[in-house]
């Protein structure tokens, strides 16, 4: 009988472990990557992620031998919402434990942290191109919300330049050009209201003067 998997918070003595489970994600990432490949610093952005306003982190671990973890993050409510929601942003197992319940285990454990901290959602971003991770989440009854796009600072900063070039001479009047236009025809048409509205109502028959027979 294989033993039961065990998930509890993220101890600063489970750092390292962490840090090794967050790295192997990165290695079967597809596209952008989700951490720096970088041991020292990951660990200290780990650090403040999970000592911030917030920040929830879970392990699971099989005898003893941490082999999944869950970066998840408590927000709300907002200027623009009073809902609380749970965003869990990583969620990984590792390779050779996966099909064991360790990624049941995990979101079990999501959900108690989202019940108790009064978030009545659960949103969940799996590793870019795991669509095994997207198939599971469907299971767990996940549907789509938001598609995320993503593009260093140094990238959209050339696309606004190219299209800033690309704008012909006066374009950027074009806005305010249009403003004009419909405010000329909203008042042309408040024109002609009151040019047939005027004599309509020089015809209506004044009560002081009504003559009945």
């Amino acid at each position: 009988m294989r033993p039961a998997p065990v998930v509890l918070p993220v101890r600063s003595e489970d750092l390292d472990d962490v840090v090794r489970l967050a790295l192997a994600g990165r290695e079967e990432a597809a596209g952008a990557q989700v951490c720096t490949g970088d041991p020292d610093r990951l660990r200290a952005q780990l650090g403040a992620y999970l000592g911030s306003p917030g920040g929830r982190g879970l392990v699971v671990s099989v005898d003893g031998h941490p082999l999944g973890m869950l970066l998840a993050r408590v927000v709300g409510p907002s200027p623009f919402s009073d809902a609380v929601v749970l965003e869990v942003e990583t969620i990984y197992v590792a390779a050779e434990a996966r099909r064991r319940g360790l990624g049941h285990a995990l979101m079990a454990g999501a959900a108690d942290v989202a019940a108790a901290s009064g978030a009545t959602e659960v949103f969940c971003a799996g590793l870019p191109g795991a669509r095994s991770m997207q198939r599971f989440l469907a299971r767990l009854g996940f549907s789509p919300a938001a598609g995320h796009r993503v593009a260093t600072t140094g990238v959209l900063q050339r696309r606004l330049a190219q299209d800033a070039l690309a704008v012909p001479t006066g374009a950027g009047n074009r806005h305010t050009r249009l403003l004009g236009v419909l405010e000329a025809r909203r008042q042309a048409r408040a024109s002609r209201s009151m040019q047939v509205s005027l004599p309509v109502a020089t015809l209506r028959p004044d009560a002081s003067s009504t003559v009945t027979s």
